[in-house]
């Protein structure tokens, strides 16, 4: 049996190759350059770096296996960072990692695993696989506090009968120990919190060289339409942002609306801010489809806690009603629904 590892340079991907040739599967490591600088170099800061690049290279030689690096910044430019663009400039929060990996990353790789005559796919994602009745399912990790099922909510059933998530069943803890055991030169290195191509750790930097003529200002508003302050543009903003507003009212205020189109931000107390429902579109399953009236939990934040929802069918989409009032989700994030541990599926939120 062949295994196709995606090294990403971090612990999570090199114990996951260990792993693998601990099973006896025969290994190949790639590692996918999706981001360039204008000489065509890879990044040197942020996420998937040229030091990343090689950090992966080192441990495919200490594991002595083959590795290649494969070239996707154009797909990676069209798919990600151009709806990235034109989510801000629209009023949206987009999530560039659930869209990398939904449109460029698992197909790329997918790909690639029947190119190369691999078996399998494996990442070092912190999720679990599991066949249950003939059906594959997504389900969350051992460790909890590093679960990443919410970015594989795409994984349909071809997809998750090819990929294998060996580092799920462990604790980050245990991943580190693994790794220092066999000397991987990645056992301490921390994770990685970027968006790859904003190498500065603030979107609005990369909005403003992306967009040099990006949107002008506009006012801030309080729920009852008076201004409160001015802003420098809709594409620094996001549904329940709190602080950089500009603003001081003598208590905590959140964005609540973006209008791009009338260049105001209207921001609201806390209270303001909950909402009873959201609304989402594209929805895909892992397996089989939710039911108008299902009652579900969904996660509309990577880092929130599945809250209890019920889903209600509508006419172009799919209405979530939360069980309590819920802080208003960024149109532009994801919802992903949840059944206990295991992924139903996932939409993006529309409002």
């Amino acid at each position: 049996m062949k295994a196709l590892v995606a090294m990403s340079g971090g612990v999570d991907s090199s114990v996951a190759a260990a792993l693998m040739l601990e099973q006896g599967y025969d290994v190949i490591g790639v590692t996918l350059k999706q981001w360039e600088g204008p000489d065509g170099s890879m990044p040197v800061s942020g996420c998937c770096t040229l030091s990343d690049a090689e950090d992966a290279r080192r441990v495919a030689a200490q594991l002595d296996i083959p590795y290649y690096v494969l070239d996707y910044v154009d797909d990676f430019a069209e798919a990600v960072i151009q709806p990235f663009l034109d989510g801000y400039l629209n009023g949206l929060t987009p999530n560039p990692c659930i869209e990398c990996n939904r449109k460029v990353r698992f197909t790329a790789l997918l790909e690639r695993t029947h190119a190369l005559g691999c078996d399998v796919l494996v990442t070092g994602h912190h999720a679990r696989v599991e066949e249950r009745d003939g059906e594959w399912r997504l389900r969350m990790a051992i460790d909890d506090t590093k679960d990443q099922s919410y970015v594989l909510h795409m994984l349909d059933q071809r997809a998750l009968s090819m990929v294998k998530l060996p580092v799920g069943e462990m604790t980050k803890r245990d991943v580190r120990a693994y790794a220092s055991k066999l000397g991987l030169r990645t056992a301490s290195k921390p994770d990685s919190q970027d968006i790859c191509f904003v190498t500065s750790g603030d979107y609005r930097d990369f909005l403003k060289q992306a967009i040099p003529d990006l949107t002008g200002g506009g006012e801030v508003l309080d729920t009852g339409g008076s201004v409160v302050g001015h802003h420098d543009g809709t594409p620094g903003f996001t549904i329940g942002q709190r602080k950089g507003l500009g603003v001081s009212l003598g208590e905590p205020r959140y964005v609540i609306d973006i209008s791009p189109r009338n260049q105001t931000i209207t921001i609201g107390t806390y209270e303001e801010l909950l909402t009873a429902s959201c609304e989402t579109d594209q929805l895909t399953y892992t397996n089989d489809p939710i039911r108008d009236g299902d009652r579900v939990e969904v996660k509309t934040r990577y880092r929130s806690a599945p809250v209890a929802a019920r889903a209600e069918m509508i006419e172009d989409g799919w209405r979530f009603v939360f069980r309590e009032p819920e802080a208003r989700p960024a149109p532009g994030q994801t919802l992903v629904v949840y059944d206990g541990e295991y992924v139903l599926g996932g939409g993006i939120i529309r409002q």
